[in-house]
C-alpha cells in the first residue's frame, strides 16, 4: 500500500472509500447524530474561510509581483524607497511600506474603474 515514489504526506493523504466510510462511521459513534450536522458545517465554513484567505493572499501576491508596465501611470511615477543594501532582492520592504504602495495601487485601480465606468456611460 505505501508507494515510496510518492512523498510520505500523499501517502497519508490518499484515501480509499472504505477509509472515509470507517471515518464518517466513527464520527458518528462518538459525536452522535444530533451533533454530527453542526461539526460538519463549522468545518465547511473553516475550509471555506480558509480558501478564501489563501485566495486573498495570493491575489494580494500577485499584485505585489505585477511588472510595472501594466502599473497605471500615477503608481509608475512613485519611486521605491532607497535601499542600502547594493541587492535589492535580498532587502525587506517595510510592511508600513508595503500597506503604502498597496494602498496606492488600489486607489490607482479604483481611479481608473471610475474614468472606465464614465467613459462607457457617455
Amino acid at each position: 500500500m505505501y508507494d515510496e515514489s510518492v512523498p510520505f504526506l500523499a501517502n497519508i493523504i490518499d484515501v480509499s472509500p472504505l477509509t472515509l466510510l470507517v471515518v464518517l462511521i466513527l464520527a458518528l459513534l462518538i459525536l452522535g447524530p444530533g451533533k454530527l450536522p453542526e461539526v460538519a458545517g463549522a468545518l465547511g465554513k473553516s475550509i471555506k474561510e480558509f480558501r478564501r484567505t489563501s485566495s486573498d493572499l495570493q491575489d494580494s501576491i500577485k499584485l505585489d509581483q505585477a511588472p510595472a508596465a501594466t502599473a497605471p501611470a500615477a503608481a509608475a511615477t512613485t519611486t521605491p524607497p532607497a535601499l542600502d543594501t547594493p541587492d535589492a532582492a535580498s532587502a525587506t520592504v517595510d510592511p508600513n511600506e508595503k500597506i503604502r504602495m498597496l494602498e496606492e495601487r488600489l486607489a490607482a485601480l479604483e481611479q481608473e474603474r471610475s474614468a472606465a465606468n464614465t467613459n462607457s456611460s457617455s
